[in-house]
């Protein structure tokens, strides 16, 4: 504790003298940070000498200064003691306590992959250990709690775990799949996309790492993306109607793990924000999603989703074929039907394994057949 002190005495001497320099307005007294004095507040050591008129009009503006240093190196003094300490997470949800013991007062709840900082442990409890951890609570960009407790040693995922990068992203699983299924966990989704965030950050060398951050960024993708669908605005055609999912997440999986398989997914995922709300029986939407899904597909050859992504692509020529043929545009219909068959049977050729090429084999026979690809044609 006396080293901390220490640090904050030196920064508190660097907001002295810059403080001074600044015009020379204002008279810095240095509190008393020895044991057994109470701490003041900063700005009760802040104080204008000898006001005139002129320091009076310049002095909120010295003290704003001041402060806005002080908040800045108070905030970097906790960054540069955190980053001595222990991060982790923890792979259940539990609750943080103002003291060691499930007696005392409770803080917060702390869902699994939450970050935090061990400052402290104990085995106080009847020999079970009690962890004193700084946490940070996200629950949207402006609801950001970080608070200090106490919570049970056995739940926390530290750096010196063994096997902690196998452990988080197991727990990261097993949560996925509740989230998938009927009836399971609440919140699994989340807990999920946080573990898998969480094992990354906490283990960037790891063999599971890329996967990790993939399907984070998939899991929170595929959350806003039902929430964005579920407005008016995602009925519209043009697609910059609607708010598009947030793609930072998606972009860091490329610059962290460029030409990997996470990459190629990520991509994938990265059209859903170029894709029309609805066609409304017109050519525009499925001639450039046509485009969008081909271009992917002969630019990520090696990706699991080129089969999909050319299907996609011969299907949307497919719907153009009748979409021009009711509009009497014969011309066009043709042309799409020669590209609709030439992708099926790429995806025939190139992906032998997977449904990708019976499903390719069945839409190449009904536009041989003539069988209405889209709308509610009945034959």
């Amino acid at each position: 504790m006396t080293g901390l002190l220490d640090y904050f005495y030196g920064w508190w001497r660097s907001i002295r003298s810059n403080c001074v320099e600044m015009l020379g307005l204002m008279r810095v007294e240095a509190p008393d940070f020895s044991p057994g004095n109470r701490m003041i507040s900063p700005m009760s050591a802040l104080a204008p000498a000898s006001p005139g008129r002129a320091r009076e009009r310049l002095f909120p503006q010295t003290i704003k200064r001041c402060v806005s240093l002080l908040v800045i190196l108070l905030s970097l003094s906790f960054t540069a003691f955190a980053a001595d300490k222990e991060h982790g997470t923890v792979v259940h949800q539990t609750t943080l306590y103002v003291l060691p013991g499930s007696n005392s007062g409770k803080v917060a709840q702390v869902e699994r992959g939450r970050d935090l900082v061990v400052l402290e442990k104990t085995n106080i409890d009847n020999n079970q250990p009690w962890f004193k951890v700084f946490v940070t609570l996200v629950q949207n960009e402006d609801n950001v709690r970080e608070i200090t407790g106490w919570l049970p040693g056995k739940v926390v995922v530290t750096l010196s775990t063994p096997s902690a990068d196998q452990i988080i992203f197991g727990e990261a699983v097993d949560s996925e799949r509740q989230a998938e299924e009927r009836g399971g966990r609440k919140g699994a989704a989340q807990d999920a996309m946080r573990l898998y965030y969480r094992m990354q950050e906490l283990f960037p060398n790891s063999p599971l790492a890329g996967e990790a951050m993939w399907r984070s960024a998939d899991i929170r993708w595929q959350l806003e993306k039902a929430q964005i669908m579920l407005r008016p605005s995602a009925r519209e055609i043009d697609p910059d109607a609607r708010n598009p999912m947030d793609d930072q997440f998606m972009k860091q999986i490329s610059k962290k793990f460029p030409h990997s398989k996470w990459a190629d997914l990520a991509a994938y995922d990265l059209i859903d924000n170029k894709l029309c709300g609805e066609w409304k029986g017109l050519a525009k939407c499925p001639e450039r999603e046509s485009d969008l899904y081909e271009k992917y597909a002969h630019e990520h050859p090696q990706s699991p989703k080129a089969a999909e992504a050319l299907y996609n692509a011969a299907w949307r020529q497919a719907a153009l074929v009748d979409i021009y043929r009711i509009n009497n545009e014969n011309d066009k219909s043709g042309n799409a039907r020669k590209k609709a068959l030439a992708l099926a049977q790429e995806i025939i050729s190139r992906y032998p394994e997977g449904d990708w090429k019976p499903r390719a084999a069945t839409l190449s026979f009904k536009l041989q057949q003539n069988v209405p690809v889209y709308g509610n044609s009945e034959e």
